[in-house]
């Protein structure tokens, strides 16, 4: 390995560490009820988790109506999380509970229903959620265009929208995905393949870019 490699490792295994004391300090102090904490948390992930819920049920309203609801959840339940996993990892799988709940309750049992019948839970709508930080898919578009990505997003059915902005919006791996979707690897994979095969001409269209490139995903 070279003096360089041996740096870069370093520094990898040094975030790694920080990452880790974070979510651990994140998973006392709910058990502890830390006062103040909940009001970090939201501050930090609000952006992050309305977007994943606006993208998941294409309804502001419900997605905000749902948001609250994940808070709660957290308050209450703060103490199951015990930061062996990334917190955001954790939060997004509570919010994807609960709107398997919220459609349950009308009848569909799984997410994977979500887009078995389509309707009008499914169809495109315009929403700009942003955090400050680009990520993956803002950078192949200027403000402009990020409507019309939503927009194509949106024309996707539930499962492969979700993985989609889970990895290039929210930047979680693979495994990752895979916790919060309670799928197996392998699905997740074919999953974000399929995907991206099916919104790679949507984005041409959108855009009119004659190539759309998206990061590597694994």
């Amino acid at each position: 390995m070279t003096f360089a490699a041996r740096i870069s490792a370093s520094r990898v295994s040094v975030a790694d560490e920080q990452l880790r004391q974070e979510n651990l300090a994140v998973a006392q102090g709910l058990k502890r009820q830390e006062a103040g904490l909940l009001d970090e948390l939201i501050v930090r992930y609000q952006h992050r988790l309305l977007r994943y819920l606006l993208y998941l049920t294409g309804h502001r309203e419900l997605a905000e109506d749902l948001f609250q609801e994940v808070w709660m959840r957290v308050l209450v339940r703060g103490a199951q999380f015990n930061g062996q996993a990334r917190f955001e990892t954790w939060l997004f799988t509570i919010a994807r509970n609960l709107v398997i709940d919220h459609r349950r309750k009308r009848t569909a049992s799984s997410l994977d229903e979500l887009f078995d019948n389509g309707g009008d839970d499914d169809r495109p709508m315009s929403f700009e959620v942003a955090d400050g930080e680009p990520t993956p898919f803002d950078r192949i578009a200027n403000l402009e265009d990020r409507e019309r990505i939503a927009g194509s997003l949106l024309q996707l059915d539930t499962l492969h929208r979700e993985v989609l902005v889970l990895r290039f919006h929210e930047e979680l791996s693979l495994e990752e995905i895979s916790k919060v979707t309670r799928a197996p690897l392998s699905t997740v994979k074919s999953r974000l393949y399929r995907g991206m095969a099916m919104i790679k001409p949507m984005l041409e269209a959108a855009l009119g870019a004659a190539d759309v490139r998206l990061q590597e995903v694994v």
